[in-house]
């Protein structure tokens, strides 16, 4: 897995890109569409800003705050945030390509982040894994003898460059809002 987790590493946002336009070719968005996809959107890009506030990456294992839940709040932060640019869409096509791009790629991409961590943080990651799930968050924080017991830091959000996920849903809401204008309803 390792030659194919590498690809998928490399090739997520690069690919990224021609899906994005097959998704804005098919997607016939409404105002109202739009307006409940950015809402939907926007508790994605929350969760994501949530979770940039604590990540401290290559310095320790971050398992408090969103990473008491879920080992990969990003990524949950960024299904929710492909959940809303479906709505948004409105086109069924639109939302099978994000489903089956998250699926298969991120699917892959946390595997591989999680056999990293457990190389660099070993028994301290093993402990971090048998009590927080992959993906789906828990219900309560998980409590652990944690190398990280950091809080939100808006420094660190920025230095995560998670402004740019926000940016990006803006520039992509207001695409389909010019597709709207200028396509025949």
């Amino acid at each position: 897995m390792s030659g194919a987790g590498s690809f998928f590493v490399r090739w997520r946002v690069r690919l990224g890109y021609p899906l994005a336009i097959a998704v804005l070719w098919f997607s016939r968005p409404t105002p109202r569409n739009i307006l409940l996809g950015a809402l939907a959107g926007g508790v994605g890009l929350c969760v994501r800003a949530y979770a940039a506030g604590y990540l401290r990456k290559q310095e320790v294992l971050t398992v408090t705050g969103p990473y008491a839940y879920t080992r990969n709040p990003l990524y949950l932060g960024s299904a929710i945030l492909a959940f809303g640019i479906g709505i948004a869409t409105r086109s069924w096509i639109s939302a099978l390509i994000l489903i089956v791009y998250f699926a298969v790629f991120y699917f892959i991409v946390m595997r591989r982040e999680a056999s990293e961590l457990q190389s660099r943080h070993g028994a301290s990651f093993e402990e971090y894994a048998r009590a927080v799930p992959l993906f789906i968050p828990r219900l309560t924080a998980a409590k652990l003898s944690a190398e990280s017991a950091g809080s939100f830091s808006l420094a660190q959000y920025r230095k995560n460059h998670e402004w740019q996920a926000a940016a990006g849903f803006l520039f992509l809401l207001l695409l389909l809002l010019v597709i709207w204008r200028v396509r025949p309803h």
